[in-house]
């Protein structure tokens, strides 16, 4: 196990560099799931992810080195950013290999911190063996978990946490390739090993969890999962070995457990979180984690970059998910106040009108017939369920 020195001097070293973000008591969390949630917002990081962290502090290790004239990484998204903006800070040219697949707005973000962008691979896997054939000629590769001072320097995080939360009994991690959760719970082995170490994956892609489950690492299939920055399916060699000895659980989130999980951080914390960010709090909302009364867990919101078509989708089908939103589409007599009737029940039922599309000329329908098509903002699914049998009750026939 790493020395906790190490971690203290890489605290020292980023003191100045980073931010050191918000954790924050969530009293709504905490009334919904009974212990007390804390939220650690490192999506408020420079760069909106923790990955700064690692990236800056292996470059500041490495730039001793006389040869070193620029570096090459391979991320899809959060590490990219990390290392353009240390290397542009360190003065050197940042080389970023990112999969094709990887969000525009991830790759801009890249480019505007200073990184050249590469666009190779179908998987994290294919990217890095590019990123490894870019490294050499004094260019060095970064890592994005398998790596000592990449570990090292996102453990800085668990020193912040025990600084404000000291009795803490619960810490709940993101985990991708597992240089966050490594780092993580390294320091709290060392510091107080009593606190639980809870990983959390996408259940589109359990590459640590097959590799505990098997115990050996395993290059897993993996769908496309809205928390991409954490779609690794292969964890790395040196994260395996401290995750066995570390960690005290992993749990998986499925891809609706995920998206309610970053609609109910911005409706009812108004934080923005991407997939991978939010997903320790799916966690609890699938119940694989409790957190007993009276005990604190500090969840871990681990980035904020996500596509803003993306995020729309993500909290219309959220919305909808719970209740929030309904679409009922009905046919009408086409006929002069036939619509107005209609508005007026929607009125009486307390439903707000979002959108009404009118058309009269489907081939299957009647001449004196139109179908409505309406999308209603409403108060749960007992409010839909009473809609819809007023509905009914007024003779408007669905279809």
């Amino acid at each position: 196990m790493l020395p906790l020195h190490r971690f203290h001097q890489a605290a020292n070293l980023l003191e100045n560099q980073i931010i050191k973000t918000p954790l924050i008591h969530s009293p709504f969390l905490s009334t919904t799931f009974g212990g007390e949630i804390f939220l650690k917002l490192e999506n408020l990081q420079k760069t909106g992810s923790f990955k700064i962290r690692g990236a800056l502090y292996k470059i500041l290790t490495i730039l001793g080195h006389s040869h070193i004239n620029g570096v090459v990484a391979a991320s899809a998204g959060n590490h990219a950013q990390g290392v353009a903006m240390a290397a542009t800070a360190a003065g050197l040219p940042a080389f970023i290999i990112m999969p094709e697949w990887s969000s525009i707005t991830k790759q801009e973000a890249t480019k505007g911190y200073g990184g050249k962008v590469i666009l190779a691979g179908q998987s994290i896997a294919e990217s890095l063996e590019r990123a490894e054939e870019l490294a050499h000629n004094g260019k060095a590769f970064i890592h994005p978990y398998d790596d000592i001072d990449i570990i090292t320097g996102q453990g800085t995080i668990a020193l912040e946490i025990l600084d404000i939360l000291p009795d803490v009994d619960i810490i709940i991690v993101p985990i991708g390739g597992g240089g966050l959760i490594s780092g993580i719970s390294t320091v709290i082995r060392s510091i107080k090993p009593s606190i639980k170490i809870i990983g959390v994956q996408a259940a589109y892609c359990p590459s640590a969890s097959e590799a505990i489950n098997k115990g050996k690492r395993v290059c897993v299939q993996s769908k496309s999962s809205i928390a991409d920055g954490i779609q690794v399916q292969q964890t790395g060699q040196k994260t395996f070995e401290i995750i066995q000895e570390c960690v005290d659980e992993i749990v998986l989130v499925n891809e609706e457990e995920i998206a309610a999980a970053m609609l109910m951080l911005l409706e009812h914390n108004k934080i923005l979180a991407e997939g991978a960010g939010a997903i320790a709090l799916g966690a609890l909302l699938n119940h694989s984690v409790v957190v007993p009364k009276g005990q604190k867990a500090a969840l871990l919101i681990s980035g904020g970059n996500i596509d803003s078509s993306l995020l729309g989708r993500i909290i219309n089908k959220g919305l909808l998910n719970n209740g929030r939103i309904m679409r009922i589409n009905i046919l009408l007599d086409d006929k002069p106040g036939s619509l107005s009737n209609v508005l007026n029940l929607i009125a009486h039922l307390n439903a707000n009108l979002l959108y009404i599309y009118h058309d009269r000329n489907e081939d299957s329908m009647a001449v004196d017939t139109a179908r409505v098509e309406i999308t209603l903002e409403t108060r749960g699914h007992a409010h839909i369920k009473a809609i819809r049998s007023e509905f009914q009750k007024a003779g408007y026939p669905t279809v």
